[in-house]
């Protein structure tokens, strides 16, 4: 448990505006073992790449039980922190959600407010909060403090209107920060102005997606980013590159 809680405070660490930490999202020990192979000290887990790699849908089309044994094998393959996307939490309650991650090695999580068992209804910002201090009250019950990564679907399913958009994620986020988040993911593609905006308003570090083969580290450190994933993206450009491989011998 000690180490755990070692590596939980690292990765907490690690979220540092203007001086982003890139963490690779991988599916299995086979994707993790690269990423650290190649240099990276810390990992996240993506519910989109894992699914796909055991031939199921995302958007919960995988079980906690499931993505726990996946976590189990990534975390006995690779020494570093990991955090672990959740999705909606599956329907568990908060305190399983914390326990299982914590016994497979996980010390961090991503946690969305599209509840894909309800049809794909976005959680209210106050109810998306209060799971986030739900979560995060599990972990305190714990000696590892889980890295709650607090993320809106607002931007990615398009919610209302958009010149106002992303005033209303930063409203949404900072009741998740106030619950106890560690840091803020406002999922999806922005302009340099929306991420500068979104890094100076909200209180915490930000999480942005990137597409591993064409991003950029040091434009993304100009905006105040504080964290950097690849979602399903690193696993999509590695399918590209294996298309060519293959293609030369149809």
């Amino acid at each position: 448990m000690s180490t755990l809680s070692q590596k939980a405070a690292t990765l907490l660490e690690l979220h540092q505006p203007g001086n982003p930490v890139v963490l690779p999202t991988v599916w299995d020990a086979w994707s993790a073992n690269l990423a650290v192979s190649a240099g990276f000290t810390a990992l996240t887990v993506g519910s989109h790449p894992v699914s796909d790699s055991i031939g199921k849908p995302d958007n919960e089309g995988i079980t906690f039980d499931e993505l726990l044994a996946r976590i189990t094998q990534i975390s006995g393959a690779v020494d570093v922190p990991l955090s672990v996307d959740i999705e909606a939490g599956y329907g568990e309650d908060p305190k399983r959600l914390i326990d299982g991650l914590i016994s497979a090695g996980a010390v961090g999580l991503n946690i969305e407010d599209t509840v894909h068992s309800e049809g794909g209804r976005l959680r209210e910002a106050q109810e998306h909060a209060d799971f986030v201090g739900a979560l995060r009250a599990a972990s305190d019950a714990t000696d590892v403090h889980v890295v709650i990564n607090a993320r809106t679907d607002l931007f990615v399913k398009a919610i209302g209107d958009e010149s106002d958009r992303v005033e209303r994620a930063i409203a949404r986020l900072k009741l998740a920060a106030e619950a106890g988040a560690d840091s803020l993911y406002p999922v999806g593609f922005h302009n340099d102005a929306d991420y500068k905006r979104l890094a100076e308003e909200l209180p915490l570090p930000i999480n942005a997606i990137a597409n591993p083969a064409e991003g950029d580290l040091s434009h993304f450190a100009s905006l105040g980013v504080g964290r950097i994933s690849f979602g399903p993206i690193f696993q999509m450009e590695l399918a590209k590159r294996a298309e060519e491989i293959l293609g030369r011998w149809k």
